[in-house]
């Protein structure tokens, strides 16, 4: 399966390690994803994975929709 966030498609980037010698390495970034339980329209649950900054960023707009109620 493909390490990209449902949401926001953030996916894997790459670059190099580089050594104090200034040797390169190919290296990975990988997003930091997280299995989340989403419950769609039709009352279904799914899990899809969703970066952690797309989740800090779901619950501050969440948080902020419940204030302005």
């Amino acid at each position: 399966m493909a390490r990209r966030c449902h949401v926001t498609g953030k996916g894997p980037l790459t670059g190099y390690h580089v050594s104090h010698a200034h040797n390169k390495t190919k290296r990975r970034q990988l997003p930091n994803l997280r299995t989340v339980r989403v419950t769609l329209e039709d009352g279904t649950t799914r899990k899809i994975k969703v970066a952690a900054s797309t989740l800090r960023t779901m619950k501050k707009h969440a948080a902020l929709a419940q204030v302005s109620e």
